[in-house]
């Protein structure tokens, strides 16, 4: 009987609902870190985690049995609630509706990786909102600027 082998990269992108600048060098890396093991306890396998101060990016491989939506939804409800219960924020934190999520080879790998971990490099000349719909062109996604986050540049 044959084997089934896949690898499947996924770069996924997620804000602060409100793109509110709240995610503090006081506890982003350990957000990261979380959001890590939700990743790896999901029977994915993380890659890279990192963002900035009103989104994250995470790197990993998805593992076929799961859907992609259901890892999504798992990362955002216990990222979120996990900021809550340790109360890194003022008042009620949560995450936008939607995501974006992009597939790579395994040969971009650690160019998607050095790119993720540069986020705050990478920030001091662009924004949020020109950095995620360069990535929606260059994939070449249709989208509708309604639906598309939230910003406030």
């Amino acid at each position: 009987m044959a084997n089934t082998y896949i690898q499947i990269n996924i770069h996924a992108i997620f804000s602060v609902k409100g793109r509110e600048n709240i995610i503090t060098r006081n506890y982003r890396d350990r957000l990261h870190q979380y959001i890590a093991g939700i990743i790896n306890n999901t029977k994915n396998y993380s890659l890279a985690v990192n963002g900035y101060k009103d989104h994250i990016h995470i790197f990993f491989e998805l593992n076929p049995v799961n859907s992609l939506s259901d890892v999504m939804r798992d990362i955002k409800a216990n990222s979120s609630k996990w900021i809550n219960d340790n109360r890194f924020v003022l008042g009620h934190f949560s995450w936008q509706e939607g995501y974006g999520a992009f597939s790579y080879s395994r040969l971009q790998r650690d160019d998607v990786i050095k790119y993720i971990m540069e986020q705050e490099k990478h920030h001091a000349g662009k924004s949020f909102r020109e950095e995620y719909l360069a990535l929606l062109q260059k994939f070449e996604i249709p989208f509708e600027d309604n639906y598309v986050f939230e910003f406030y540049d």
